[in-house]
């Protein structure tokens, strides 16, 4: 089993990661052995899925690390629907942060 993961490093900044061991990652990250999350004092995991394999957990990452930072937020929180219109692009016409 894969599986992909965010933590909410510091309540501001979030990290995406895959690993085939959960809850020892997440123990690695708390206790600093993380090169990237070792600068911050409070980390949680916030948000994790399961894949069958590496492959598929591979794309999600990177998928994931590619989404906007409301994108990550509506998936923790569960919002489809809000996640699903901050997917839409602008409407035809429509000028971009309008």
């Amino acid at each position: 089993m894969w599986y992909i993961y965010i933590l909410l490093c510091d309540q501001k900044t979030f990290y995406v990661g895959i690993t085939d061991d959960l809850k020892r990652r997440v123990k690695q990250h708390k206790s600093k052995y993380s090169r990237y999350t070792k600068r911050f004092s409070d980390v949680r995991l916030v948000y994790f899925e399961k894949y069958q394999t590496r492959t598929q957990a591979e794309k999600r990452e990177i998928q994931l690390k590619n989404w906007s930072i409301a994108k990550r937020k509506a998936l923790i929180k569960g919002d489809i629907a809000l996640l699903k219109q901050l997917s839409k692009g602008p409407e035809p016409g429509e000028k971009l942060g309008s």
